[in-house]
C-alpha cells in the first residue's frame, strides 16, 4: 500500500477586517471566528478602561497610557492607533509565534493599523475592507445603537466617510448588503490565502520529490 507523506505546518495568515463605523466588521468577526475553529482573534492592548464583564488578557490588554507608550518606544506593537481619544496597538510577540505555528489570526482594526502591520509583515497580511450598501444604511445601523447619543452618532459618521476613502489599501472590498454572504466571501478568501504559495515555503522540495529530483 503507498504511503502518503504528513506535509508540513504552513505558515499563519494575518486576517484583517476593517469597516467604518457600522460597517459590520464586529459581527462578521464574531462569526468567522465561530466557524473557522483555525482563526484566533489578536488580543489588542488599550487605554480605554475595561467594560463590564471584560477581562484583562481576554479581550484586551488594559494599558495606562504611561505604560502604552513605553510599549510603543520598545517596539512592542506591530500596529497602533488612536481612535475616539483612545490608542490601540497589536502586541508583536503572540502573532509572531502564532504564524510561525501556522495559526491563523484575526484582526478587527483601522486602516492606519492595517498599513502598519502590512509594512511589518508585508508576506503575511490578507487585508479585507467592508463597505455599507449606503450611507442611508450606514446611519440606520449607527442610530439603531441604543447606547450612541446624537453627537456621538454624528462624530461616528464622520469618522465613517473619512475611514472609507482609505478602501483601496486592502486586497480585497467587500459590499456588506447581506451579513450571511459576506461572512461567506470571507470565509472563501481565507481559504484561498491558505493555499498560496508563499504560505507553503515547502513546496518546492515538495515537488522535487514527486519528481524524483
Amino acid at each position: 500500500m503507498e504511503s502518503v507523506m504528513t506535509l508540513p505546518a504552513r505558515r499563519g495568515i494575518c486576517l484583517v477586517l476593517a469597516a467604518a463605523p457600522g460597517g459590520g466588521k464586529t459581527s462578521v468577526s464574531r462569526k468567522i471566528l465561530e466557524t473557522e475553529p483555525d482563526l484566533s482573534l489578536s488580543v489588542s492592548a488599550t487605554t480605554r478602561a475595561p467594560r463590564p464583564a471584560e477581562t484583562d488578557g481576554v479581550h484586551y490588554f488594559f494599558k495606562t497610557p504611561e505604560a502604552f507608550e513605553e510599549m510603543v518606544q520598545r517596539d512592542e506593537l506591530l500596529e497602533h492607533a488612536g481612535f475616539l481619544g483612545r490608542r490601540y496597538g497589536t502586541p508583536r510577540g503572540p502573532v509572531e509565534a502564532a504564524l510561525a505555528q501556522g495559526r491563523d489570526v484575526l484582526f478587527d482594526i483601522e486602516w492606519q493599523g492595517h498599513r502598519q502591520l502590512k509594512s511589518k509583515l508585508p508576506e503575511d497580511v490578507v487585508g479585507i475592507f467592508l463597505l455599507p450598501p449606503s450611507m442611508e444604511e450606514l446611519e440606520r445601523r449607527l442610530r439603531g445603537r441604543q447606547q450612541e447619543n446624537e453627537a456621538e452618532i454624528v462624530k461616528r459618521l464622520a469618522i465613517a466617510r473619512e475611514e472609507m476613502t482609505h478602501w483601496s489599501d486592502f486586497d480585497h472590498v467587500l459590499v456588506n448588503r447581506d451579513f450571511d454572504a459576506c461572512v461567506a466571501e470571507v470565509r472563501a478568501i481565507l481559504h484561498a490565502a491558505r493555499t498560496t504559495r508563499v504560505r507553503q515555503p515547502w513546496l518546492p522540495g515538495f515537488v522535487d520529490t514527486l519528481l524524483g529530483r
